[in-house]
């Protein structure tokens, strides 16, 4: 199966116009084999010249600092890095450091992650280490309320009055769920079920 998605993808990346992106997430039994590590370094080097990328997501970065095959696939063809909250590992950091080349300066800004009083005033948000070339810095990652919306009932309500699509009757829910005022969006959406109409007032 994972041979069948690698090749499909390839040829994607090849006869597909526009940007193409390949996200391998938690596949590490299915990667790390000397075969596969062939073939992601050719996809990693291929991708650039056809305006795609390759991705990999781990919860446990052990998964790539301790697999020689994986690392040397990954590490040394990635441009970019991305390091959530590590302060788990704050004690055996080392290897970690060492295998994607991080800096002193690149360690301590890491363990700042989700640690600094810098909440006050600002909608909630979590926060991540990007490292792009050999710049790193923390960003605070805030996403917009629409990325919230799971008051399913109350959005097909919106669309099916509004006779609109998916992405328009969002907009017109959080539009009118500012106005209104009301705190949560959960709130926001038991009026509208209540009332069994657009609250756009």
């Amino acid at each position: 199966v994972v041979l069948i998605i690698m090749d499909v993808f390839t040829q994607k990346m090849l006869l597909k116009e526009g940007r193409k992106c390949l996200v391998i997430e938690e596949a590490w039994k299915a990667i790390a084999t000397p075969v596969m590590a062939t073939y992601i370094q050719y996809l990693y080097k291929t991708a650039r010249k056809h305006w795609a990328m390759v991705g990999v997501v781990t919860q446990e970065i052990q998964d790539v600092t301790e697999s020689k095959i994986v690392k040397e696939a990954i590490i040394n063809n990635s441009g970019v890095f991305m390091l959530l909250d590590q302060s788990k590992f704050k004690d055996k950091f080392d290897n970690i450091k060492k295998t994607l080349a991080l800096t002193d300066i690149d360690c301590k800004k890491i363990f700042t992650i989700n640690r600094l009083e810098n909440k006050e005033g600002r909608s909630p948000f979590k926060e991540v280490f990007i490292k792009r070339g050999q710049e790193g810095d923390v960003y605070g990652i805030e996403e917009p309320p629409e990325c919230y919306m799971s008051e399913k009932l109350a959005l097909k309500l919106y669309k099916k009055i509004l006779h609109c699509d998916h992405q328009q009757a969002i907009e017109a829910f959080v539009r009118d769920w500012k106005r209104s005022r009301i705190k949560s969006s959960l709130e926001f959406a038991r009026k509208v079920l209540k009332e069994r109409k657009v609250l756009d007032k």
